[in-house]
């Protein structure tokens, strides 16, 4: 087998995100041939012994494993959790390792995407590719027309980051409960950054529910519950389709 740079490898495995497994080889927690590895080196991974946390990583020409979930509030979208809470992975139950393809906080329901390829993460969660994310958000107060436009013109977020221009229109307004239901799309994927963005018109989240990824969605799937994406639907998140 032909040499490959060694995050790739390990992408390749389902160690984690490219980007990640740069970042685990910078640590120091990958040997290869019992030596430390550093980052960009060349392995061959059908000769060499490539070890991760003291764990051999063992050379696999493996399918991979693509899922869309519609996530329920209340889980966290991690592998393993520190407070014990329940994590996405409680749902999915495979035997084979997934993990997340970026992240929904925990009172945030909707789609997300859990694979073993971890060149897909890359190539999806890389800013680059602006791959679209679509939230049907619920707000305290009615939303006016001005306020949907500065949405869609970028609001500053974190004290000083501009967001990009996003789509966003009202779905619906309820006078007589004081809130309204409201769909913004982004490419960006700022830590909650759809809440901080409504707060920043000086509105509060009641409910945040992310109904698209790309082309995807999840109004099929019941809410805890996921499915195997098709091949065509991974070759259309890898192209970028949006929607």
């Amino acid at each position: 087998m032909k040499e490959i740079r060694l995050q790739k490898f390990l992408a390749e495995q389902g160690i984690a995100s490219r980007r990640k497994c740069e970042e685990l080889i910078s640590e120091g927690k990958v040997k290869v041939n019992g030596k430390m590895a550093e980052l960009g080196m060349k392995v061959k991974p059908d000769v060499d012994k490539i070890e991760y946390n003291g764990r051999v990583i063992k050379f696999e020409d493996k399918e991979h494993i693509y899922i869309l979930l519609n996530k329920p509030i209340g889980f966290v979208t991690t592998a393993s959790d520190q407070f014990d809470r329940p994590t996405v992975l409680d749902i999915i139950k495979l035997k084979k390792r997934v993990v997340p393809v970026g992240r929904l906080d925990m009172y945030t329901s909707g789609a997300l995407i859990l694979t073993d390829d971890g060149d897909f993460i890359y190539k999806v969660t890389h800013p680059k590719h602006e791959i679209t994310k679509t939230y049907t958000v619920t707000l305290t107060g009615i939303v006016s027309d001005e306020e949907i436009k500065k949405l869609q013109l970028g609001v500053v977020i974190d004290d000083e980051y501009l967001t990009k221009p996003a789509k966003a229109k009202i779905l619906k307004i309820d006078s007589e409960k004081g809130i309204s239901r409201v769909e913004i799309t982004i490419h960006e994927g700022k830590n909650r950054q759809v809440r901080k963005m409504c707060e920043a018109i000086g509105k509060k989240v009641v409910a945040l529910h992310r109904a698209k990824i790309g082309n995807l969605e999840v109004k099929d799937l019941k809410i805890g519950t996921w499915r195997y994406l098709k091949n065509e639907e991974v070759r259309e998140i890898l192209e970028g389709k949006k929607g």
